[in-house]
C-alpha cells in the first residue's frame, strides 16, 4: 500500500504539473502573438481558455503551492478500486488479535471484512474512529458525514501501522506474531536467571548496574565541566552555549601518499577472473557453495565463480553467459537454483575474511577489534522500481541500500539489503551479531542515522562500544541523574534528569530482550524496529530509551573531550566510505541500478558484491606486502611508520570487463 501511495502521489502531481504548463504555454503564445499583432489581449486569452476554465486553472495552481496537496492521500483515491479488488480476500485471510489500544481498528476491519461480503450494505452509523489521526480527518469526515472510500484506505493505512507498532499481531505470522512470541518465554527466563545462564557481560542485578553507571555519568559530567571552566577542553570549547570542536586535520604524510603511488605501481595487472581464481586458491571459499539437498561441493567451480562474478558486476545470467565461452545459461541457472543460498555466500565470505584477518600485514591497519557500517544506495531500475523505496535525502526516484560492515582491517565481513526509507540503526546489531567470520568486534563506528536511544542502550547490555559521528551535536540534549549538581557549564545542553524508576520497573524485560537478542530467539533488526514503533507510552520501550540515555551522553561527553575518539571514528567510517567507491565500480553494470524484482535475488547481488569486493582486499594486501617485501630487497628504507596508510581498496589494476575467461593458469602482467 505504500507503494500504491507513492506511485499515486507521483503520478497525480505529474498529471497536474503538466496540464498546467500546457495551459500557461498556450496563453502566453497567445498573449506574445497579440502583442505583435495589435489584437486584444483579452481577446487573445478567451481565444485559448474560457474565463470559467481559466478561474479553475488559477485555483488548482494555487492548491499545487498548498504543502497538503503533494500529500500522497490526496492522490491515494486513484488506485481505491485496485486495493478494494483485492482486500477483501487479504483481510479475510488474516487471524487478526489486538492489544486494548488496537480495539477500534480490529472492530473497522470487521466491518469492512462485512461490507466486502456483502452482509452490510453501507457503513452503519456508529462507527469505530479513535484510531484516525488527524492526516486523515478531513478526508473521512466531510461536510456529508463520513467518506467511505477514504475510511476503507484509513483502515488499511492504520492497519499496516498498527502491526508494525505490535498492537495488533497475526496468528501464525512470522514477523507480525504476538510481541511475547519473539522473547525467550517469561519462565524460561527466570530459570536461566537464577542459574546465572543468561549470556549477558552487564550486572543482573539493577541497582548495581544504575549504581555503577550512574556513578561514572556524574563524574564525567563534573570531569567535563571542570575542563570547559578551565578552557582545558582538547580541540573544542563552548561559546555562546554551543558546543564548537575543531576539525580534525589531516595527518597522512605526503610520504605515504608517495608511496601508495610506488606500492600500486608496482601490483601486477590482472582479470577480475584471475583474481578471483587465485583467492579461491587461497581461501577455497567456492567449496561453501554446497548443494541444497546432497550438500556436496559444486564440481565446475569456474561455473560458481561465473555465478558469482554476475552477481557481483550486477550483470545477469543470460548476458553472463554470453560473456563467457565455454558456459550456458542454462548451466548457470541450474547452478544458482542448487547452490547459491544466502548462507552459501556467507560462508564462502567468511572464509576470505579469516584469510584477511589473520593475514600480517592487516595489523598494520589494526587489530580487526573495531568496525563501521554505512549504507550504500543504489537506484532501482527497469521491473525493480516498483520493490524500491524512495527516501527524499536521495531524490525522487526509488532505490534500496546495500549496508555493509567492514573492519578496521578493511574486511567486509556482512552485507544486507535494506530499504532507503528505515533509519541505518534498525541494522547496525545485525552485522555485528550474524556474520560467520571469526572477526571479534568490540568498538563500531557509524553516522548520524546510524543510532538511537534504543541501539545504544543494546549495544552497552551486548558487549559493544558504540561510537556514532553525531551531527548537529548541539541539537542532541545529554540527560544527567536526578539531583546531580555542578553542571552549570552545560545547563543549556542538559535536556532533562534520567528516568531511573521506569528502568527498574523494567529491568528483567530489558534483560530478556537483550538476552532473546543473543541467543538468537529474534533478530536485532526486527525488534529494534519493533521498539521503535512502539508508541511512547509503552514500558519497555519508554525504559529502554531512557537506559539508552545514559549511554549517549557518556558517550556524547567523551567525544567532547577526547580529540583521539574523534578521529578513530572518522578514520573508520573513512575506510567504509571507500570500501563503497570500490564496490560502485566493480556493480557496473545496468548503470549500476538494481533490477531484480525479487528481494532474494537482490540479496544475491548485494552478496555477490560484498564476497568479490572482499576477495579484491585480500588480493591487494598479499600483493602490496610483496610490493613492500620487493622494495626492501631492492635496498629501498621503507618507514614501517607509513605502512597504516596504505589501502587495499585500489582497482585500477584490476580488468573488471571484457570476456570472462577462466584460464587454467593464472596470468600476472608486469608487476611484481
Amino acid at each position: 500500500m505504500c507503494q500504491e501511495y507513492t506511485s499515486s502521489k507521483n503520478t497525480g502531481i505529474r498529471k497536474i504539473h503538466g496540464r498546467q504548463l500546457g495551459i500557461f504555454f498556450k496563453i502566453g503564445n497567445a498573449l506574445l502573438d497579440a502583442r505583435e499583432t495589435g489584437e486584444d489581449p483579452f481577446d487573445a486569452v478567451e481565444s485559448v481558455i474560457s474565463w470559467e476554465a481559466l478561474a479553475q486553472s488559477i485555483s488548482e495552481a494555487k492548491s499545487l503551492t498548498a504543502k497538503q496537496n503533494f500529500d500522497s492521500l490526496y492522490f491515494i483515491s486513484d488506485k481505491y478500486f485496485t486495493i478494494k479488488k483485492y482486500g477483501g480476500e487479504f483481510l479475510k485471510e488474516l487471524e487478526l488479535h489486538s492489544a486494548p489500544v488496537a480495539e477500534d481498528i480490529l472492530k473497522a476491519v470487521g466491518i469492512l471484512i462485512d461490507l466486502y461480503e456483502g452482509k452490510i450494505k453501507r457503513l452503519p452509523e456508529k462507527l469505530p474512529s479513535s484510531f484516525i489521526r488527524k492526516r486523515w480527518e478531513e478526508l473521512v469526515f466531510t461536510e456529508n458525514g463520513i467518506d467511505r472510500k477514504f475510511y476503507e484506505l484509513c483502515i488499511f493505512s492504520e492497519l499496516k501501522n498498527h502491526l508494525r507498532s505490535g498492537d495488533l499481531w497475526v496468528q501464525g505470522s512470522r514477523q507480525y506474531k504476538d510481541f511475547e512470541d519473539y522473547l525467550i518465554p517469561a519462565d524460561r527466563f527466570t530459570e536461566m536467571r537464577d542459574q546465572n545462564g543468561v549470556p549477558l557481560d552487564v550486572a543482573l542485578n539493577v541497582e548495581e548496574f544504575l549504581s555503577e553507571r550512574m556513578e561514572l555519568l556524574s563524574n564525567k559530567i563534573q570531569f567535563v565541566c571542570k575542563l570547559i571552566e578551565s578552557n582545558d577542553l582538547p580541540d573544542s570549547s563552548i561559546i555562546n552555549d554551543r558546543i564548537k570542536i575543531k576539525p580534525l586535520e589531516n595527518i597522512v604524510p605526503e610520504e605515504a601518499e608517495v608511496l601508495g603511488k610506488k606500492i600500486y605501481s608496482l601490483l601486477p595487472l590482472i582479470k577480475i577472473t584471475d583474481l578471483l581464481k587465485e583467492v579461491d586458491q587461497w581461501t577455497g571459499f567456492t567449496d561453501q557453495f554446497i548443494h541444497l539437498k546432497s550438500g556436496n561441493k559444486g564440481s565446475d567451480k569456474n561455473m560458481l565463480l561465473t555465478i558469482i562474478l554476475s552477481d557481483a558486476i550486477n550483470l545477469g545470467l543470460r548476458k553472463m553467459s554470453e560473456a563467457s565461452p565455454g558456459t550456458s545459461y542454462a548451466k548457470l541457472s541450474w547452478l544458482q537454483a542448487w547452490h547459491i543460498r544466502d548462507e552459501t555466500y556467507s560462508s564462502a565470505l567468511a572464509e576470505i575474511i579469516n584469510t584477511q584477518s589473520t593475514h600480517p600485514f592487516s595489523s598494520y591497519w589494526g587489530e580487526g577489534k573495531t568496525s563501521s557500517s554505512d549504507g550504500q544506495r543504489f537506484a532501482t531500475g527497469s521491473y525493480a522500481q516498483r520493490t524500491g523505496n524512495i527516501n527524499p535525502k536521495y531524490g525522487s526516484s526509488p532505490g534500496v541500500q546495500f549496508y555493509t560492515h567492514i573492519s578496521d582491517q578493511y574486511a567486509p565481513f556482512h552485507t544486507k539489503v535494506i530499504n532507503v526509507g528505515v533509519r541505518d540503526a534498525t541494522y547496525v546489531l545485525d552485522g555485528l551479531l550474524y556474520h560467520e567470520s571469526d572477526v571479534q568486534i568490540e568498538e563500531h563506528y557509524t553516522d548520524t542515522s546510524g543510532f538511537t536511544d534504543h541501539v545504544f542502550a543494546l549495544m552497552q547490555l551486548l558487549g559493544f562500544k558504540f561510537a556514532p559521528r553525531i551531527r548537529d551535536l548541539n541539537d542532541k540534549k545529554l540527560f544527567i541523574p536526578e539531583s546531580s549538581i555542578g553542571y552549570s557549564v552545560l545547563s543549556e545542553h542538559v535536556g532533562g534528569t534520567i528516568n531511573s524508576k521506569k528502568i527498574i520497573q523494567n529491568w528483567d524485560e530489558i534483560l530478556r530482550l537483550a538476552a532473546s537478542i543473543k541467543n538468537g530467539t529474534v533478530t536485532a533488526s526486527l525488534i529494534v524496529k519493533k521498539i521503535g514503533s512502539y508508541p511512547r507510552q509503552n514500558g519497555l520501550a519508554v525504559a529502554l530509551r531512557e537506559l539508552g540515555k545514559i549511554e549517549r551522553t557518556l558517550f556524547m561527553l567523551d567525544w567532547y573531550m577526547s580529540p583521539e575518539l574523534r578521529r578513530r571514528v572518522t578514520e573508520g567510517l573513512n575506510k567504509g566510505e571507500a570500501r563503497n567507491a570500490l564496490a560502485r565500480a566493480v556493480y557496473f553494470n545496468r548503470f549500476g541500478e538494481v533490477r531484480e524484482r525479487s528481494f532474494e535475488n537482490q540479496r544475491y547481488k548485494a552478496s555477490g558484491l560484498n564476497l568479490v569486493t572482499a576477495a579484491i582486499v585480500l588480493w591487494n594486501t598479499v600483493y602490496i606486502e610483496k610490493a613492500v617485501q620487493h622494495l626492501k630487497e631492492l635496498g629501498e628504507e621503507i618507514n614501517e611508520d607509513l605502512l597504516q596508510y596504505l589501502s587495499p581498496l585500489g582497482w585500477e589494476h584490476i580488468h573488471l570487463t571484457g570476456d570472462y575467461v577462466w584460464e587454467d593458469r593464472i596470468k600476472l602482467k608486469k608487476g611484481v
